[in-house]
């Protein structure tokens, strides 16, 4: 359906991917492997009371409002939440990574997301070697997604999967995930070894890498509406405007 309904518009998919591959493909834990590289910011005011990421399965870019028992007959004094890197004046993200439930461990849409950059940005290994990658497909389609590959190479001719920067293009609904996206990748220490290849290669290619993961990838915002995208009317050489409803994903 995907794909028929991407030659109907004239798009050539080049990959597709699952975002449930983020968590666990080919029966290795990688959402589990990059929450152990997790550095949290620690706050200049930081006293320990709130337990680590790993512990808490929350994340945040600075200190959030203190809170316990009051004393009695003593009035609370709040103090608000801040941002370790504040520029005058603070935005405080707290990110929810994953929660435990009866089933097992359930990871969040931002957490996901973050693993995927990593993956598009050739960032994203164990033992050395890279995971979430492109696989053929040359047999019928399944009836169920966890049946395919992590990641599927539909287009022969496709340009390689990793990249030195990524774009997406989504909806303005994500904002506030792609924000808290932003936030977890700041707090992640890649591995050594691919960073240090993936700039030798940028430098044989004349090529500027951006030196942080955050600095590396972009967005395109779209409204939710139905926009108007330029098409071109091959039966008769012109271009013209057409609605379109579709929502763009990542």
């Amino acid at each position: 359906m995907v794909l028929a309904a991407a030659d109907d518009a004239g798009l050539t998919i080049d990959y597709l991917a699952r975002e449930s591959s983020c968590a666990v493909e080919s029966g290795v834990a990688i959402a589990e492997l990059v929450a152990a590289q997790i550095v949290a910011e620690p706050h200049p005011s930081s006293n320990g009371a709130r337990p680590a990421a790993a512990a808490s399965g929350w994340l945040s870019n600075g200190r959030r409002s203190p809170s316990g028992p009051a004393v009695a007959m003593k009035p609370r004094r709040w103090q608000p939440p801040s941002e370790s890197a504040a520029n005058r004046h603070s935005i405080f993200i707290d990110v929810e990574l994953w929660n435990d439930q009866e089933g097992g461990r359930v990871y969040s849409c931002p957490f996901l997301a973050a693993v995927w950059q990593l993956a598009r940005l050739g960032l994203l290994r164990a033992n050395g070697l890279p995971l979430l990658q492109p696989q053929q497909w040359s047999a019928p389609w399944p009836t169920s997604w966890q049946a395919l590959p992590g990641v599927i190479k539909l287009n022969h001719n496709a340009s390689p999967f990793s990249a030195y920067s990524t774009l997406s293009v989504i909806a303005e609904r994500f904002l506030p995930i792609e924000d808290a996206v932003r936030t977890v990748l700041s707090q992640i220490a890649v591995d050594g070894a691919a960073a240090t290849q993936l700039a030798s290669q940028a430098k044989g290619d004349k090529l500027r890498l951006a030196g942080t993961v955050v600095e590396r990838i972009g967005y395109v915002f779209a409204p939710q509406e139905p926009w108007e995208l330029t098409i071109e009317d091959r039966s008769v050489g012109r271009r013209s405007k057409a609605p379109r409803s579709a929502e763009p994903a990542h």
